[in-house]
Parts: structure tokens; C-alpha cells; sequence
């Protein structure tokens, strides 16, 4: 990846904040799953916030990687959200089923 870790997440009052690229593909989905769940045991985490602001285009594996962080933080009670989300992603969120498990955010 072309940004470091500290660019793309950040932990602010037990909520994990993951600025997502702007393109969210297998390659890119792979170690950000991994690095945030990683951070999910690592830190107190109780909710899981994705950034859209960047983000062009995601694929299924884009897909994946959210429910993934989903099951996993709704084990302990916390929630998804997804802010910043051009039509498109809201879209795509909207067709995967996403939009019914995880909340998005009005910009």
C-alpha cells in the first residue's frame, strides 16, 4: 500500500476509523482486513468506522472484507458505519445488502 498505517487507521474513543484507498480491490481488501483486525484485538475497539471520502471503486472483495469486520465486531456487541460515500459506493452497498447490517452516514 502507498500509505502508511497511520494514514489509513486510527483508534479515537474505542472506534476504529479506516480511511479507505481509492481503490478498494483483492489486493487492498486483503491488508486492510488484516491490519484492522489486528487492530480489533489490539485495541479496545467497539465500533468500526469506513471512510469513503477517497474511494472510486470496490469490488466484491471490498464487499467481503466488510461483512468480515462486521461478523467479527458484532460478536462484542459494536457496529459498523460508513461515511463519506459517493452514489456509486451507496450503490454497491445498497445491491450487496450491505446498507441492512451496517449503518451509512449521510455526508
Amino acid at each position: 500500500m502507498e500509505q502508511t498505517v497511520t494514514e489509513l487507521f486510527r483508534v479515537i474513543d474505542h472506534c476504529l476509523m479506516i480511511r479507505l484507498p481509492e481503490e478498494v480491490d483483492h489486493y487492498r481488501a486483503g491488508y486492510i482486513s488484516e491490519t484492522a483486525d489486528k487492530m480489533l484485538y489490539d485495541e479496545e475497539v467497539q465500533n468500526v468506522v469506513f471512510d469513503f471520502e477517497k474511494t472510486r471503486f470496490m469490488d466484491s472483495s471490498g464487499i467481503g472484507m466488510i461483512m468480515g469486520r462486521y461478523r467479527k465486531i458484532s460478536c462484542f456487541g459494536g457496529r459498523i458505519y460508513c461515511i463519506h460515500a459517493d452514489r456509486q459506493i451507496r450503490r454497491i452497498l445498497k445491491i450487496s445488502g450491505l446498507d441492512k447490517i451496517v449503518e451509512v452516514l449521510e455526508s
